[in-house]
């Protein structure tokens, strides 16, 4: 009984219909959104109108569609796909290379009439034949009058491998899945954060209670007035706030620590820093004016006296400048860091105080994830390694030559040829 179950499990036609339900689910999952809140999945998928006649978010939340990678039935089915590559590894792909490891003489002439590539030689030169076997890189192997010889063994291991390299991709998903957390910080310049504003974990993940300090934060233009590249500056601190490590990070360069990346996502602007003729330092929030489009913000500075009365600020960089506009929305021209400002009360201009994005990561399954695509790379380029099988039969003035291969048909025939021609 124990025996037809694994037979069960490691039939291809199980590992195939399990990999379909597989990506069938990963499509699910690229198509709804995951791990968003629940006021998203109410406004796009409402009761009244549910999208396709039946998705609405009370199912979306009842089968665990906001987070299909994560669900129970998901990590299962990549549990049982795994456990029919293991099992076919055993049970069919281990015994197919013991196979063909050995010697499979042919004792009679009959079974060479089954070979695609066959021929009878009179009288031949059987040394002769031998060497010229020999000489195309043919592992042999000779009883009397029997010889079997075989090549490209090396070529056979390759579904293994590929089994091999899937298991591992399958294990560190598992494990990421299980273990993995991802985080999205917005910090103001010079000021400490800790891992807080949490977008998705896994159910055994554990967040680092460690701090971090956003030093500073910078962007480079390139001559078109565009941008270049996104900096920051952080240092990374222990429980008495001292500084472990420090780096400047940018898009696609983080900062690891302890196997947790911090990457530089986004930026934005919070507010403008003044100082009056008394020294006295006086800060203006900015507000973005398209949140989800463009990053253009302003602020309203008022008259001292009159609070209708003022001018409008408006950004759009870290340039070190700003563009002022009256109340009709009249340009009045641009203003510099420590450049005055005379509008009823001398403001000279100090800092522009941006924030940076940070996206803190741990995937502890991604070492596996990429072991197994580069067992997968070998195993693909293992598997153009053609496996060949030459017989030989001598009998009374006879001999019987033949073999087959498992790929290269057209050039295994022109081997073939060349062994027997100059017999």
């Amino acid at each position: 009984m124990k025996q037809k179950i694994f037979r069960l499990f490691a039939d291809l036609r199980f590992s195939i219909f399990t990999l379909l339900l597989i990506s069938l689910c990963s499509i699910i999952g690229t198509v709804i959104e995951q791990d968003q809140s629940i006021e998203m999945y109410k406004i796009n998928y409402p009761l009244t109108s549910p999208v396709f006649g039946f998705l609405s978010w009370d199912k979306i939340l009842y089968f665990g569609l906001d987070h299909v990678y994560k669900t129970w039935w998901f990590l299962s089915l990549i549990f049982l796909f795994g456990c029919s590559l293991v099992l076919c590894s055993f049970l069919q792909q281990l015994p197919s290379l013991k196979v063909a490891r050995r010697c499979q003489f042919f004792r009679t002439n009959r079974a060479f009439y089954k070979l695609k590539n066959y021929t009878i030689l009179i009288q031949p030169s059987f040394p002769r034949i031998l060497a010229s076997v020999k000489k195309k890189q043919y592992s042999m192997f000779q009883q009397k009058n029997l010889v079997y010889s075989y090549k490209g063994l090396i070529g056979r291991i390759a579904p293994i491998i590929v089994h091999f390299s899937m298991i591992l991709v399958l294990i560190g998903t598992i494990i990421t899945s299980l273990f993995g957390f991802k985080a999205q910080e917005i910090v103001p310049k010079t000021e400490n954060f800790h891992i807080q504003n949490i977008l998705s974990n896994g159910r055994l993940s554990i967040i680092p209670q460690n701090s971090a300090r956003v030093n500073d934060f910078w962007i480079t233009y390139t001559k078109n007035k565009t941008v270049s590249q996104f900096y920051s500056d952080i240092s990374i601190l222990n429980n008495h706030g001292n500084e472990i490590q420090r780096k400047t990070i940018s898009v696609n360069y983080p900062l690891i620590h302890k196997s947790v990346y911090y990457y530089q996502t986004d930026w934005n602007l919070v507010g403008l820093r003044f100082k009056t003729n008394n020294n006295q330092k006086i800060e203006y929030p900015l507000v973005n004016v398209f949140p989800n489009q463009e990053k253009i913000w302003l602020t309203w500075i008022s008259n001292s006296q009159l609070t209708q009365n003022g001018i409008i600020v408006l950004i759009d960089n870290l340039e070190g400048y700003c563009s002022i506009y009256n109340e009709g929305g009249e340009f009045l021209g641009n203003m510099e860091i420590n450049e005055k400002l005379n509008f009823n009360q001398n403001l000279t201009l100090l800092e522009i105080l941006s924030s940076t994005g940070l996206q803190v990561k741990l995937d502890p399954g991604i070492p596996l994830i990429y072991l197994g695509f580069f067992f997968l790379m070998i195993s693909t380029l293992m598997s153009y390694i053609t496996y060949s099988q030459v017989w030989m039969f001598q009998k009374d003035q006879q001999l019987f030559i033949g073999g087959n291969t498992n790929r290269a048909l057209f050039d295994f025939e022109l081997e073939f040829l060349n062994i027997v021609k100059n017999y």
